[in-house]
């Protein structure tokens, strides 16, 4: 797939987007907003796609390692990895995973006995489409996520643009 119009007057979802495209075309009016790749277009926090509440990055991953005892799967992604219930899929199976920002949460430092894996690097912040809530712009290794945060927590944890921090991928949703 390199690309895909949608032709309805309601937004795609995040899924969907996954699903069909590789690259988006984001327009209003007539003229064209962004494009881009999927991932890198999604990540995007000056866009009007950042105000929905469904707001995610699709991520390109492989299947790296099947855990019979806890029935997961671990998936690498250019910077990280994240596990997710095991499906079956052959090793080395190149895989979408769907991150929502609802579905990341942040820390400073790394927890002895936390689930927190993943370092990360803070891009950029902007508001949410409500004033209680921040969006995230994370860098972990080459890949883009975004996260909603309240403004509350954004301010205890002193989330500033170049800031270290962990990522919880909290939940995923595998697109096969």
């Amino acid at each position: 797939m390199t690309g895909w119009r949608y032709p309805f007057s309601t937004s795609p979802t995040p899924d969907e987007m996954a699903r069909l495209a590789d690259h988006l075309v984001l327009m209003e009016e007539g003229r064209a907003l962004a494009s881009g790749s999927l991932t890198e277009t999604l990540a995007r926090l000056d866009l009007p796609l950042r105000h929905d509440q469904e707001v995610g990055v699709v991520v390109e991953a492989v299947m790296a390692e099947h855990d019979p005892q806890w029935h997961l799967a671990r998936m690498e992604f250019p910077g990280g990895s994240l596990r997710v219930r095991d499906m079956g899929a052959k090793l080395g199976r190149r895989v979408r995973v769907l991150v929502l920002a609802r579905d990341i949460s942040l820390a400073r430092q790394r927890g002895e006995e936390t689930s927190i894996r993943n370092p990360a690097v803070v891009t950029k912040l902007a508001p949410g489409e409500h004033p209680a809530e921040v969006l995230v712009r994370l860098q972990v290794g080459e890949t883009p996520l975004v996260a909603r945060l309240t403004a509350r927590s954004a301010d205890a944890l002193g989330l500033a643009e170049g800031w270290p921090v962990w990522a919880q991928l909290k939940s995923v949703t595998v697109i096969e």
